[in-house]
């Protein structure tokens, strides 16, 4: 398990907004469970974690190990630390927990579940409140000048990715958010979602544009999958990988969101399985930013990457949607609504991105755990 870690005073001023570049007690803290001393992954997981994060397999296994005991020990916290929790995050080689607090003296708890506990400013509900601010001004906004923004639990700020500065200083200004809050970043990146083809598994849409089996699903007796809601519409039919008649979209947001479910019919099965091995999914619990994450997808395979923020909100040329979690793994047109993994949890399914797998990009993906509340479906696990 992770040994107990120090406290990280943090820098008790807001963060100052950069020159803008591109757009009750804690005492209920408990000892937390170890982690498995493995946790099962598949031959092709390994082998993109070995291509493109530099990690041996036996480190892998071992980073994995941490990742699955933070994402259970960080969500506990959270709760005992309540308004005063800033965020949790993993860093370093062998991902070690950090959980940040706005009231110096709940570090003690934070040290007792065996992570590190760093002092911050700003609680994330603070700071999700200034985001908020930011997605009403960008609705409002006849033309949007942000890519996309999120809160930055390490830096205890909201970033905002711009390709015009200036006129995001506006938008902010406009928001009412608290410029001190918040910091820009100049990129070129302008994301867009990834229509052309799948994540697991390919699917058509209406006989023509294909994307990614996200996550085989039930509601109720009713099988099915989650993917992305730009792939289609309630009503729009599609076919399997092989063009053999498949199901039909049940519903779908996009944009605000991107979330989507399709009922499939007899000719298939839905399992645990994730497309290029027999891995299996085990559950849905959300891993920590700086956790290892793999995507699957029939463009490009099998590739990793990092989790940077969760809740960011991102702008695509369709529309902003909110909420979708930023990654470092690349992707290409057709693995749109394909699965998101880290460990043996499910995380998300393929929204969008910039950039692509042979100079590497930026992703997004829409976590599947709302995608599951706010349909009623269920992950089908092995």
């Amino acid at each position: 398990m992770l040994h107990r870690r120090r406290v990280i005073a943090g820098a008790a001023v807001a963060v100052a907004a950069l020159g803008i570049t591109t757009l009750p007690a804690t005492a209920g803290a408990q000892e937390a469970p170890q982690a498995k001393a493995s946790v099962p992954m598949s031959a092709g997981m390994l082998k993109a974690m070995e291509r493109d994060l530099g990690l041996t397999a036996t480190q892998a296994q071992a980073r994995v190990a941490n990742e699955a005991r933070a994402a259970q020990v960080a969500p506990a916290l959270q709760k005992d630390l309540g308004t005063a929790f800033g965020g949790a995050w993993v860093t370093g080689a062998t991902a070690e927990l950090v959980v940040a607090t706005t009231d110096r003296g709940q570090a003690a708890a934070i040290e007792k579940a065996g992570a590190t506990a760093k002092v911050v400013e700003h609680s994330v509900r603070d700071l999700e409140s200034v985001r908020a601010k930011l997605d009403r001004a960008v609705k409002g906004s006849a033309k949007n000048s942000a890519a996309f923004w999120y809160v930055d639990t390490k830096t205890n700020s909201v970033v905002v990715h711009t390709t015009q500065p200036a006129k995001a200083r506006q938008l902010i200004a406009a928001s009412g958010a608290d410029a001190d809050t918040v910091r820009v970043v100049k990129t070129a990146e302008q994301p867009k979602p990834m229509y052309d083809l799948v994540g697991g598994q390919a699917y058509y849409i209406n006989g023509s544009g294909r994307c990614s089996v996200g996550f085989p699903v039930r509601r109720g007796s009713t099988p099915g999958f989650a993917t992305a809601g730009h792939c289609g519409r309630a009503g729009s039919s599609t076919q399997g990988y092989n063009r053999v008649s498949q199901g039909t979209f049940q519903a779908s947001i996009f944009p605000g969101r991107d979330m989507a479910w399709v009922a499939v019919n007899s000719n298939w099965t839905p399992t645990s399985r994730v497309q290029g091995s027999s891995y299996r999914v085990a559950g849905s619990r959300q891993a920590p930013v700086g956790s290892s994450i793999c995507r699957s997808g029939s463009t490009t395979g099998w590739h990793c990457g990092y989790i940077q923020q969760h809740n960011t909100s991102v702008s695509y040329p369709q529309g902003t949607i909110s909420g979708v979690t930023r990654t470092s793994v690349c992707a290409e047109p057709g693995d749109s609504g394909g699965s998101y993994i880290s460990g043996s949890q499910a995380q998300g399914v393929t929204s969008g991105g910039s950039g692509n797998c042979r100079t590497g990009g930026t992703t997004f993906h829409q976590p599947i755990n709302p995608i599951l509340s706010a349909y009623g479906l269920t992950l089908v696990t092995g």
